[in-house]
């Protein structure tokens, strides 16, 4: 259902999403290692070390390698509304950047082998004033796409069917 012209419509929440969390993989699996070695090497290390050196160099990689990977994914997210796409990136400092389906952008699509394996892509959106903005490993990109595609089509339709309804009781007045 669409407002009646000139009411503002309702901004409603699309899909929320983050970049395919294969990025973690290698975390993962490093994960997984440091535990295992740690497991063995514990109670079996050679005379000058201790097991709390063990302890406290696996807690130190798990924690730079495997956790900081893991939040800092988790602080970088994309929101699709019916109005506008809002990227939010930041642990401590948040930045946040929005576009406007109703200006209007340009929608660029790029699959590397990788991506096309994953069914990710990097979708550059550019609305020829602000610097383009990339939204990398999305996943279901063509969903995305398409979702976007539809949204910009729908509210240039809107405003100008607002657009119109306006020039229409100033004609008539």
């Amino acid at each position: 259902m669409m407002p009646p012209p000139g009411v503002p419509s309702e901004e409603r929440l699309i899909a929320r999403f983050r970049a395919h969390a294969r990025r973690l993989f290698w975390s993962a699996l490093l994960l997984i290692a440091t535990f295992g070695a740690t497991a063995y090497l514990y109670g079996n290390l050679p005379a000058p070390f201790e097991d709390w050196m063990l302890l406290s160099a696996a807690g130190t990689i798990i924690l730079l390698l495997v956790v900081l990977p893991f939040v800092v994914w988790l602080s970088r997210t994309t929101t699709i509304t019916t109005r506008r796409i809002i990227v939010r990136r930041g642990i401590g400092a948040r930045q946040r950047r929005e576009m406007s389906h109703a200006r209007g952008y340009t929608i660029a699509v790029r699959r590397g082998p990788l991506q096309r394996l994953w069914g990710t892509a990097t979708i550059t959106l550019s609305n020829g004033v602000d610097d383009p903005l990339r939204l990398v490993e999305v996943p279901n990109a063509t969903l995305v796409h398409e979702t976007l595609a539809d949204q910009i089509e729908v509210s240039q339709i809107l405003a100008h069917r607002d657009a119109q309804a306006g020039g229409e009781s100033f004609a008539s007045a």
